[in-house]
C-alpha cells in the first residue's frame, strides 16, 4: 500500500513508550499507524482532534476492554509527530499528558528554526 502521510517520531518519547508495552499491544499499535499512513480519510476511531488544544490529535489504540493514546500533531500536511503514549483510565485525556504534548510541540518547532 502506498503512504499517503509520513510518521516520524520526535526524539525518543514515543519510541521509550512502545518499547514498554506487550507485544501483541505494539502490534495493534503499528496497525493503526499504519492505516493513518494509508488511508485518504482516517477514521476517528483511529484518529481524533483534541477539543481545545490547537492541533493536537490522538491515535486511539483499543485491545479488548483496554486502550492507549499517542498524542501527534500534523506538519505540513504530511507528518504526523508522535509525541508521548500512555495507557487510558479515564473518559477524559488526562491533562498532565496534554500538556506535556503541547510543551514538547512548542519544544519540536523552536528546534525547527
Amino acid at each position: 500500500m502506498d503512504k499517503i502521510r509520513e510518521i516520524i517520531a520526535y526524539k525518543n518519547y514515543f519510541g521509550d513508550f512502545l518499547i514498554k508495552q506487550p507485544i501483541k499491544v505494539q502490534d495493534k499499535i503499528f496497525k493503526i499507524l499504519e492505516a493513518i499512513e494509508t488511508l485518504e480519510r482516517i477514521p476517528t476511531t483511529y484518529l481524533k482532534l483534541i477539543s481545545g488544544t490547537n492541533g493536537l490529535y490522538e491515535a486511539r489504540i483499543q485491545l479488548g476492554s483496554d486502550i492507549w493514546r499517542v498524542i501527534c500533531f500534523i506538519d505540513k500536511g504530511k507528518l504526523v509527530i508522535l509525541l508521548n503514549g500512555f495507557q487510558k483510565k479515564t473518559q477524559k485525556t488526562p491533562k498532565n499528558e496534554i500538556e506535556k504534548a503541547i510543551f514538547l510541540m512548542k519544544e519540536y518547532y523552536e528546534s525547527r528554526k
